[in-house]
């Protein structure tokens, strides 16, 4: 994956496992297997390595059989999605791509179909729900998507850029994580459910093969769940010029406004309009880089508050456990958490 490696609100772990719950399975193993501390799911504002959801991603796939989290009447069982990538691979182009992944879903599930619209202005992936099934929650709708897009992304070895998305279900609790996997022009309770991709992808030529399948079916779907988000918003230009430098040396909002070529203002409102500020932003990047670090199990805690901005680590537990609503230690691998 990219230096990009960010995190994932719990809110995503908490429907995964919500998922299992209605199948009437117990969660614990699988949070086990990812490495995720179960009470961390009562932290609202806490959050998961991409490593971690895609860890826990498998492990239920396998649990459950099912790689569809039990969200469709017919499961997609466990190898389907091995399955969808082979038969990808073999596609020409992007066009290609996009058709044989959602005729593939449309083969594995029975209630919700996704079909192909395009024209030489937008490409829109369309979903449907069988006549009699009730809606579905945004979440199976996300998984659907992911699904499709990560693997047609990586066959054209770019991110296909999302126009706008609509879908007919409620509005989750982590909708502001939903537009951050999509685009900011998302909205819920719209008589149509569907996703608008812009239409350069279909020309593009597939440039995988089957040694580098290899690699991304090691990695998949950790790969792809962060790698592919929305990198157009203020809030990721934000990210990414703060990520080039030291923390040390991040600048004030006026002097990054100017270096973005925009009013510190209009980019103070932009960042609103999606649910951030300056300084959430830079919250959120020494929260991620102090979770990786953690995760990592190889500094201690007092090396990680000073590389992360703090000169003592009583400030860094209090800011820590603010971010996340637990401690620095929570997030260490399973083995290391009575470490301080």
């Amino acid at each position: 994956m990219d230096k990009e490696k960010g995190t994932i609100a719990v809110s995503l772990v908490e429907e995964a496992v919500q998922c299992v719950r209605r199948m009437g399975v117990d969660p614990s193993a699988m949070l086990e297997q990812a490495g995720i501390a179960p009470h961390l799911l009562a932290s609202p504002q806490g959050r998961v390595s991409s490593a971690q959801y895609g860890a826990l991603w498998n492990a239920i796939g396998r649990e459950l059989d099912d790689e569809f989290f039990g969200q469709d009447s017919h499961p997609m069982r466990s190898g389907s999605f091995i399955a969808l990538c082979q038969a990808a691979l073999t596609a020409r182009n992007g066009a290609q791509a996009i058709a044989r992944a959602t005729g593939f879903m449309r083969l594995v599930l029975d209630d919700m179909t996704a079909q192909v619209d395009a024209t030489s202005e937008r490409v829109r992936l369309v979903y449907t729900l069988r006549e009699g099934v009730p809606e579905k929650a945004m979440f199976a709708y996300a998984t659907h998507f992911i699904v499709v897009y990560g693997v047609v992304c990586w066959l054209v070895g770019r991110r296909i850029p999302v126009h706008a998305a609509r879908f007919s279900c409620a509005e989750p609790a982590a909708g502001h994580e939903y537009r951050s996997m999509f685009c900011d022009d998302l909205r819920f309770g719209e008589r149509a459910s569907y996703v608008e991709l812009a239409p350069e992808f279909l020309e593009l030529p597939v440039i995988q093969t089957a040694k580098s399948l290899k690699t991304f079916l090691r990695n998949a779907p950790a790969s792809f769940i962060v790698k592919y988000r929305n990198p157009d918003s203020m809030s990721a230009r934000v990210r990414r010029a703060l990520r080039t430098r030291p923390i040390a040396e991040w600048p004030g909002a006026d002097a990054l406004a100017f270096e973005l070529r925009t009013a510190e203002a209009t980019m103070r409102r932009k960042l609103k309009r999606e649910g951030e500020t300056y300084q959430s932003i830079k919250d959120a990047l020494r929260r991620d880089m102090a979770i990786a670090a953690l995760q990592e199990g190889e500094r201690t805690i007092a090396d990680i508050a000073v590389a992360v901005g703090f000169a003592e680590p009583s400030a860094f537990h209090r800011a820590f456990r603010k971010w996340t609503g637990a401690r620095p230690t929570d997030y260490r691998p399973l083995g290391q958490r009575t470490q301080r």
